[in-house]
């Protein structure tokens, strides 16, 4: 069982959106829980050790990391698909 955690960006994004909207990706965030690395998410690179994942919701990008060792998703960035990786 691992433990999500979201970065200061990606909570302040989150309280931007629409109740619904912020529903469905907590949602979706809470089964990283069980499963950090499911089968619709992309491997992106690695960063001083740490694998950053890209993880699919609607027209949302979610960029995350595992971090093993302490059993953390730490969610780094949630935006639309245009703007995640600037």
């Amino acid at each position: 069982m691992y433990f999500v955690e979201l970065s200061t960006n990606a909570q302040e994004f989150l309280e931007k959106l629409d109740n619904d909207t912020k529903k469905r990706i907590e949602k979706r965030l809470k089964n990283l829980e069980d499963n950090p690395v499911p089968k619709d998410s992309k491997f992106i690179t690695r960063e001083s050790d740490e694998m950053i994942f890209r993880y699919r919701i609607g027209k949302f990008r979610v960029l995350y990391k595992v971090k093993e060792v302490r059993k953390i998703v730490l969610i780094t960035k949630i935006d639309k698909r245009e703007r995640i990786y600037n």
